[in-house]
């Protein structure tokens, strides 16, 4: 025990030591005014003050503080906006100089922020991938050639929800939109399903994906003292370790053998896929293998858990307001017919079911906090100074709750709701839950999901 309390004491004052060296080093570095901000203790700064849900803390100190704020988490001097004028004035007036980010402690398993599109700082290499991914993945050709795609997806939901009404079973309405979603990017992408409907694989895949998600997303005290890092005092590296080793693992299998068949019949880019690897054959200065697998890691944990975390909570939300439902469901029932099937260029002529999802977007943003920006050098925002080194935090869950951010929804949340949740069914919460009592609390990640997942019986309309 003794030996214990030594070495405790030894690091409480190693790290006590290095936060006084951060903070007279910072007051050097910045000669204007920081944001105003809580008051912080000595060592630990404001870490008491962010809790489970940063989202949410933050937004309660920004009404005390203001929309730009400052708070010592550690080490790490923290600016913090909470306005849609200072957001904009951030990530668009002086975008270069808060174009790269502040790599989360977690984000170092697998080396991801060596590979990752998302967390690259601006190099050649990020380039290189952005060029890629704008010339060859998101194009609009591309994603006008996999209409028939999406469509096919939604038609499998259909099914897949028609069944469960005619057996009277609850829906996990979050798991079925993940797993379309799932197969939609799995055809996009390997031109094959990673989901059934009834399979545990796709259970574990989200299970996967939010653990990912959650891990990056935590509070973590090696983002707060570098010192730690290496020991990584609360395991989240350990953890993010094995849930990226595994979708890696998955990744990787997928590309062996697509290797082998071109082998065999020759490369027919057919998919994104193909295409990457056309591109590697090309010029394999431009991506490899590594950053091939990661770039799937971002798409498949972006892709799919964003767009099944939304749809949830809009159809949450509809539950609990029968008056917006019947709304829509009129909208929808005299401008394409009950009986008819919406298509993508439809959508424009639905403005009440857009206004639905843009307000999903704003009351449950996929992304609370957007990914952490640092600043490249002092820089003066509103009169006060965003130090050199800083992290920048932009809340877009409080902006939301101020009405000032304008949320543009997904072709495919439009279509989903559509498609299996307003259109055709009605819907009963499982068990003696009613609406109005329904659990709307939410769990903290770098995407922001249900407490509860919601769970719903389809009938027949």
């Amino acid at each position: 025990m003794d030996i214990l309390s030594s070495i405790l004491w030894f690091l409480f004052t190693w790290i006590f030591l290095l936060a006084l060296r951060s903070i007279s080093r910072g007051h050097k570095a910045s000669s204007g005014e920081l944001p105003p901000g809580p008051t912080p203790f000595p060592i630990i700064g404001n870490l008491l003050k962010l809790g489970d849900k940063p989202h949410k803390s933050l937004a309660n100190l920004a009404k005390i503080h203001g929309p730009v704020m400052s708070l010592q988490l550690g080490q790490v001097t923290t600016i913090v906006v909470s306005s849609a004028t200072l957001a904009k004035e951030i990530l668009q007036n002086h975008d270069m100089s808060f174009c790269n980010r502040t790599v989360p402690d977690a984000l170092l398993a697998k080396q991801h922020d060596e590979f990752s599109m998302a967390w690259l700082p601006v190099s050649n290499a990020w380039r290189n991938l952005r060029k890629i991914s704008n010339s060859h993945i998101f194009t609009s050709q591309k994603l006008d050639a996999n209409q028939y795609l999406r469509r096919q997806k939604i038609q499998q939901l259909l099914a897949h929800v028609q069944e469960s009404c005619r057996a009277g079973k609850a829906i996990d309405i979050g798991q079925a939109a993940f797993n379309t979603s799932l197969n939609l990017l799995s055809n996009t992408i390997f031109s094959v399903d990673l989901a059934d409907p009834s399979s545990e694989n796709a259970r574990e895949f989200k299970r996967l994906v939010w653990g990912i998600m959650a891990e990056a997303g935590k509070p973590n005290l090696g983002d707060y003292f570098p010192i730690l890092r290496k020991i990584d005092p609360q395991g989240i590296r350990r953890r993010m370790t094995i849930h990226s080793g595994k979708m890696l693992e998955l990744f990787d299998g997928m590309i062996d053998q697509r290797l082998k068949q071109r082998e065999l019949r020759g490369s027919e880019s057919k998919d994104v896929l193909d295409t990457l690897l056309n591109i590697r054959e090309e010029n394999c200065e431009d991506i490899d293998k590594d950053h091939i697998k990661h770039l799937f890691a971002d798409l498949f944990a972006a892709g799919t858990d964003t767009t099944s975390s939304t749809l949830e909570w809009a159809v949450a939300e509809l539950l609990r307001n029968p008056e917006a439902l019947s709304k829509v469901r009129l909208e929808l029932e005299q401008t394409i017919g009950k009986a008819n099937q919406i298509e993508e260029s439809g959508i424009s002529r639905l403005p009440y079911l857009q206004a639905i999802v843009k307000e999903t977007f704003r009351l449950h943003p996929p992304v609370p906090l957007l990914l952490p920006r640092r600043a490249s050098s002092d820089l003066e925002i509103c009169g006060y100074t965003v130090p050199e080194g800083a992290q920048v935090l932009v809340n877009a869950w409080a902006i939301g709750r101020e009405g000032e951010m304008e949320a543009h929804g997904s072709t495919q949340i439009h279509l989903f709701l559509k498609g299996t949740v307003i259109h055709s069914f009605d819907w009963k919460l499982e068990g003696e839950v009613k609406p109005e009592n329904m659990d709307m609390d939410d769990k903290f990640g770098i995407t922001l999901q249900r407490a509860q997942p919601l769970r719903a019986v389809p009938v027949a309309l």
